[in-house]
């Protein structure tokens, strides 16, 4: 099998290409990626540097058209069946309020090319999404209500942010593709990951990050707002899963139980690196802020049988943190031009 994979030098994509280069041998890989500040060739230097034929990294933008069309007709004319993994997106909630257009350029215009792409060489794709389209939930006390709300496939958009609206569109597309043009596409739309190799600029590698630099973490609001985290390795997984059993144009939602909010994150992580629990600060909320997020995995896990691995949030947390420290000299160059940012932002 060859599979074209977007944004695979990113957090996400990056553990998909090592895991697969990891437990798939019969797997081919193409990683397409802008390698922006938020893409590595670090991340993937132990695949693609000649370590691993298998793995190879072509630096491009997926809104080309012209690149697109010729990595997607490589899949088409290869001998075995290929498939596009698209998990290229600008992605961080704070970077869309200070310029919405390249969330336009990338979630928009390439998930376009990629959609003309497998139309006109008839090549399978999967597209990557996040619960963020849906907006948010009410916060509820979990003993309060079991049965409490959480997002379906059939949960109306609302997106708060450019980000989410620009990853809202993408998902309309891949839709209408399917619908008008019998494009052989699946959506997954998943909760927050963490885990190795995710950028210092999102919530809990920055937490991390700090804590092991002896600063205060730094926290939006109150601290309230619940997210459903998800390891990587699981959300990987359950993206294996659609791939090769989904049905093509349905959405799955892709979900841990991982409800937490920012608070109890930030208190956990301190404690597991022996720091007292209430050694945080906050600070001024960001404009139009979710309050909570919660998936109804159901579908994908009746369905496809998938179930996640890491079940305890507090042991993951703890992997994630030794991972940061054993791991500094990936994530050091990027730590003083991101909190120089918050910064200017306040945060």
């Amino acid at each position: 099998m060859r599979l074209l994979v977007t944004g695979g030098a990113g957090f996400i994509g990056a553990n998909f290409v090592h895991a697969t280069a990891q437990q798939r041998p019969d797997v081919e890989i193409t990683v397409l990626d802008k390698l922006t500040y938020a893409g590595d060739r670090a991340t993937l230097a132990s695949v693609t540097e000649g370590s691993d034929p298998r793995v190879r990294l072509v630096e491009g933008d997926v809104a080309d058209s012209a690149l697109v069309q010729r990595l997607v007709g490589e899949l088409a004319d290869s001998d075995g069946p290929g498939a596009v993994v698209h998990f290229a997106a600008e992605s961080h909630n704070d970077n869309s309020l200070h310029d919405p257009w390249p969330f336009v350029q990338t979630n928009l215009l390439g998930t376009y090319a990629l959609l003309e792409a497998v139309r006109e060489h008839g090549v399978r794709l999967h597209h990557v999404s996040t619960d963020e389209v849906y907006g948010d939930l009410p916060l509820a006390d979990p003993s309060d209500d079991p049965e409490r709300s959480k997002f379906t496939a059939e949960t109306p958009y609302n997106p708060s942010s450019p980000y989410s609206a620009t990853k809202a569109g993408s998902d309309l597309l891949v839709r209408a593709w399917v619908r008008s043009f019998g494009v052989q596409a699946t959506i997954s739309n998943c909760s927050n990951n963490y885990g190795p190799w995710q950028h210092v600029e999102k919530f809990i590698p920055r937490q991390v990050t700090n804590i092991i630099d002896g600063v205060r973490p730094k926290v939006y609001g109150a601290g309230t707002n619940v997210r459903d985290w998800i390891h990587v390795e699981d959300h990987n997984r359950a993206v294996w899963a659609v791939l090769q059993r989904g049905r093509i144009g349905e959405t799955y939602l892709i979900g841990a139980d991982g409800e937490a909010n920012n608070l109890r994150v930030v208190r956990t992580l301190l404690e597991l690196a022996g720091q007292d629990a209430d050694a945080y600060d906050l600070v001024a909320d960001r404009p139009g802020h979710d309050l909570r997020y919660a998936i109804d995995a159901s579908l994908l896990r009746d369905e496809l049988g998938w179930r996640p691995l890491h079940r305890d949030l507090r042991s993951g947390l703890k992997a994630t943190l030794e991972w940061y420290r054993d791991n500094e000299a990936w994530w050091r160059p990027r730590k003083a031009a991101t909190e120089a940012k918050y910064a200017q932002l306040g945060r």
